[in-house]
């Protein structure tokens, strides 16, 4: 399992030996004042163990971030007349098609009517052409029955075929005029739809921008919308630290709640800032259990790798007991609960890098350590 950790620097071999000294002798005078015998006769701890491990971490640098919204903005009318029902105040939450305002429809109304009617009209004028046409065809056709008898006339049947073409282009033009009308009829249905403002995307209304009677004019806007479900990390990263980061690399973040989440890179956006000489960096979060409701422009620290990963020995965070400003575990070893001081190091997740004082594999206590004494028997009941 590899995961995060911020940069700390390692104590010397000279400073960790001393320090271990130190921990050694605070755990002597903590087991000269513990009473051993009292211990032994205490019935066994229930308690819980955890093993020590090794984890790979990689040093990273923390970069200051905040969250950004992928959709917020301004909802606008698409068409206008004045405001006839609000239905939503700031802080309210809306789903996608949800009704935002309706604007007053008497006038759209009207002109749909209007429109209807022209469409109406056009129609019958393309049936009158169409008919007229078929008559011309039909006067045509019987002078050219005629071609072959004395009753036939060239210069009529000249006139007819003329009247043939003209009736038919007077056909093309009713056609044309019906299908203005019909396309305006849509317009007019489509201004009528938009009338009633919708929300386009899930989100809270963080303001709004009109009233009931006001007038709106096309693209004036009407609320301010803020989709806080779907959230994103953008950092200025510094140019120098970019090289680690690619589309999908895992890195770690915390809020400004103490709380660790996940994240990948979603994009590094091709453009440095000349002053400070970062790039803006999106990433995608895993958001675990928070503290308290996520909001945009939330501060979030995250975690830059720094250099290449190492194997670390690990403890869990849990298996720590503090006592005088020193650091100590139990070990469950033959049945009894040994305390070890212990030397820490960087936070590795919900574990701890360790410096001395223990080895991997050996068993450490993580639950039911709080009261335990120096040398009491214990009963392992299950895995921390």
């Amino acid at each position: 399992m590899t995961m995060n950790a911020h940069a700390t620097p390692f104590a010397s071999v000279r400073h960790g030996l001393r320090g271990l000294a130190v921990l050694a002798l605070s755990a002597a005078l903590w087991l000269g004042a513990s009473a051993p015998d009292g211990a032994a006769q205490q019935p066994p701890a229930v308690v819980s163990v955890d093993e020590v491990r090794m984890e790979a971490m990689a040093q990273t640098v923390p970069v200051i971030g905040r969250l950004v919204a992928r959709l917020a903005g301004e909802v606008a009318a698409r068409t206008a007349g004045p405001v006839a029902e609000l239905h939503v105040e700031v802080g309210d939450r809306v789903e996608t098609g949800d009704t935002i305002a309706v604007l007053d429809t008497v006038r759209l109304r009207a002109e749909r009517d209007r429109l209807a009617a022209i469409v109406n009209q056009a129609q019958a004028q393309l049936e009158r052409m169409t008919a007229q046409a078929a008559l011309r065809r039909q006067e045509l056709s019987r002078l050219e029955g005629l071609r072959n008898s004395a009753a036939f006339s060239q210069g009529r049947y000249d006139d007819a075929r003329q009247e043939v073409i003209i009736a038919e282009s007077a056909i093309g033009t009713a056609d044309a005029t019906r299908v203005s009308a019909a396309a305006s009829l849509s317009l007019a249905q489509i201004d009528l739809s938009w009338a009633t403002i919708r929300a386009p995307y899930p989100g809270v209304v963080t303001t709004v921008h009109t009233e009931v009677g006001a007038w709106l004019a096309v693209g004036q806007p009407v609320v301010s919308l803020l989709n806080d479900l779907d959230l994103e990390v953008e950092a200025d990263v510094p140019s120098s630290r970019v090289g680690a980061l690619s589309e999908g690399t895992p890195i770690a973040l915390v809020l400004d709640d103490g709380s660790e989440h996940a994240a990948v890179v979603r994009t590094v956006v091709p453009e440095e800032n000349a002053l400070t000489r970062t790039r803006r960096v999106r990433f995608t979060p895993r958001f675990a259990p928070v503290g308290k409701p996520l909001a945009v422009n939330q501060s979030a620290t995250v975690l830059i790798p720094a250099g290449a990963e190492r194997q670390v020995l690990t403890v869990h965070k849990d298996a720590i007991v503090r006592n005088q400003g020193q650091a100590f575990v139990y070990v469950a070893s033959d049945g009894t609960a040994q305390i070890r001081p212990v030397q820490l190091g960087a936070a590795v997740g919900g574990r701890f890098e360790v410096l001395g004082g223990i080895g991997p594999g050996e068993p450490v206590v993580v639950r039911g350590n709080e009261r335990l004494q120096p040398g009491q028997a214990i009963t392992v009941g299950g895995a921390g």
